[in-house]
């Protein structure tokens, strides 16, 4: 599978559930994740799904290199979800 097929099932996914998903280029900022996934409130979602959360997409059994971690927990240390996907399982499980 490639990764570009997970992207196609998160945005197919996130748009089912009213969402949005932006592809981002960071200008400076080495390591950043290229997705911004924004979930709308919802009676039928738990509080914590809402929002925006930052995505970094990988093919199958990838995962994200040192200088992208480095820039993940410092985007987490300001408040920001990050995650890393590398499967469909995955995409599921972030929007259950």
């Amino acid at each position: 599978m490639k990764e570009s097929q997970i992207e196609a099932h998160l945005v197919k996914r996130v748009k089912a559930l009213g969402g949005e998903v932006r592809k981002v280029q960071w200008i400076g900022r080495r390591g950043a994740p290229d997705r911004l996934v924004m979930l709308p409130t919802s009676p039928h979602r738990h509080v914590w799904a809402a929002g925006t959360i930052w995505v970094e997409l990988k093919a199958p059994g990838l995962k994200a290199e040192t200088h992208q971690v480095r820039e993940h927990e410092r985007m987490r240390c300001m408040g920001q979800r990050v995650v890393v996907i590398d499967s469909i399982e995955a995409v599921e499980k972030l929007l259950a």
